[in-house]
């Protein structure tokens, strides 16, 4: 099989040249997205890597050799206390594999 393609991982409007990429908010309100024009760039963050989730499973990768990562939820949530406010934290796993070789992670391996 081929590498997942940036519309499967990002979206179906998500388009790339040489010099940008583009993913529309509109493609991620499915994970969640309230799209609008002050989006915080963690709030977006989140729901790319929400996004990409979706598409970059074990289960996917166990059917297609050609995908290099993994996205996976990571142990129960927990909690923890900054400043004296308590938050929920939840961990998500990503998981880059690349034949072994050179120890440095390059994005173009993958």
């Amino acid at each position: 099989m081929a590498e997942p393609t940036l519309q499967q991982v990002f979206g179906a409007n998500a388009v790339q040249d040489d010099t940008t990429i583009t993913i529309t908010k509109s493609d991620l309100v499915s994970v969640g997205l309230t799209a609008s024009s002050t989006n915080r760039a963690e709030a977006l963050f989140a729901a790319i890597l929400l996004k990409a989730k979706t598409s970059l499973t074990s289960d996917n990768q166990t059917s297609n050799a050609d995908q290099s990562i993994t996205i996976a939820n990571g142990f129960v949530p927990s909690y923890t206390v900054r400043d004296a406010i308590q938050y929920r934290q939840d961990d998500i796993t990503v998981s880059l594999q690349k034949p072994a070789g050179s120890l440095a992670l390059d994005p173009d391996d993958y």
